[in-house]
């Protein structure tokens, strides 16, 4: 993902966490929550997400 958005990406914010909490946020907004659906996501699915 990183390679896909390297000039795009002015920064990032890695926060830990437990429970298994993974989310995505982008501009403050969540596009994916593993606590939501139980899942990791696609780095497919998350390109395709960010950009819409």
């Amino acid at each position: 993902m990183f390679t896909h958005f390297r000039n795009e990406i002015a920064s990032l914010e890695l926060v830990p966490s437990s429970g298994g909490a993974f989310e995505i946020l982008v501009d403050g907004t969540k596009i994916h929550s593993k606590l939501e659906t139980r899942q990791y996501p696609e780095l497919s699915e998350i390109i395709r997400i960010i950009e819409k």
